[in-house]
């Protein structure tokens, strides 16, 4: 049986290589962003899954795939709750950044 961390080292190897399949596919895409509905940052669209409805950037998919392959999660909405206070977090950042943005 693998240990935590060999699950976790091959996760990582999986995300990754999406990520550089998404890139192959569509080179374009790494000019393309958006805001993952998990951690709140403004991310690249490669390596991003869609779970139930929420697009979870490449960072948070690793997060995902390996908390449901150690069975620490059972949906994506238990990582999105996980996480919220980060994504808060994010959000108060960027609103702030936006208002020196503004003002200067």
């Amino acid at each position: 049986m693998k240990s935590e961390k060999e699950i976790a080292e091959e996760m990582a190897q999986v995300v990754e290589q999406m990520r550089l399949d998404d890139i192959e596919d569509n080179p374009d895409i790494i000019d393309e962003y958006f805001a993952c509905d998990c951690c709140g940052q403004n991310k690249c669209l490669a390596g991003s899954i869609e779970y139930d409805g929420y697009r979870l950037c490449n960072d948070c998919v690793l997060l995902a795939e390996t908390g449901f392959a150690l069975n620490k999660i059972k949906s994506v909405n238990e990582l999105i709750e996980a996480i919220e206070d980060r994504h808060l977090e994010e959000l108060v950042k960027f609103v702030r950044d936006e208002e020196k943005r503004e003002n200067n």
